[in-house]
């Protein structure tokens, strides 16, 4: 695998640095080196926040990334910000309720998820991040969908088991969607 960089975009509130800690979490569950990196913007629901996450079968010399792998964006604004930031051959997963606008370049491979809508469809409305989750991990095979269910579960035991239920169910979806777009 190498070493594999992730950036996480959106609005506050809409779980942006869940979905990073969840990856990392999923990669320390299977014995990898990770970096979780968080950046905030206004630090109220509705700001900015993005997150930038390493899983790596080797020790990470830095947890910056000048050049990610991949880019989960959840909308229209980050995907300007950070479309420029992925590697050539890299993918971005884009929440394709909010995010109108497709990436300028064609050397990335855009992935887009309707994933307020899955969300909704489940009736967890704040499950968006879930969705982008699960659609990442199953197309980019980073960590197991095992691991991220096993993490959703420690993180979130404490919020009772219909939550662990719920997200668990939007993970599966998202990885579904993806599963079924595939060519």
């Amino acid at each position: 695998m190498g070493i594999t960089k992730t950036i996480f975009s959106g609005f506050g509130g809409q779980g942006v640095l869940m979905m990073g800690y969840l990856l990392a979490t999923s990669g320390m569950h299977e014995d990898k080196h990770v970096t979780f990196l968080p950046s905030y913007g206004a630090e109220v629901r509705g700001g900015t926040a993005n997150c930038t996450v390493t899983v790596s079968d080797e020790p990470i010399a830095s947890p910056v990334a000048s050049f990610s792998d991949f880019a989960v964006l959840m909308n229209t604004p980050s995907l300007i910000k950070f479309e420029t930031r992925v590697k050539t051959g890299g993918i971005v997963f884009l929440n394709g309720d909010l995010v109108e606008l497709r990436p300028k370049r064609h050397d990335i491979q855009v992935v887009a998820i309707p994933a307020n809508s899955i969300a909704e469809r489940l009736g967890n409305v704040r499950g968006a991040n879930m969705v982008m989750i699960g659609a990442l991990v199953q197309k980019t095979g980073l960590v197991s969908l095992k691991s991220v269910i096993k993490s959703v579960k420690s993180v979130f035991e404490t919020k009772g088991s219909k939550v662990c239920k719920m997200n668990t169910l939007a993970i599966k979806e998202g990885a579904a969607f993806v599963g079924e777009s595939q060519p």
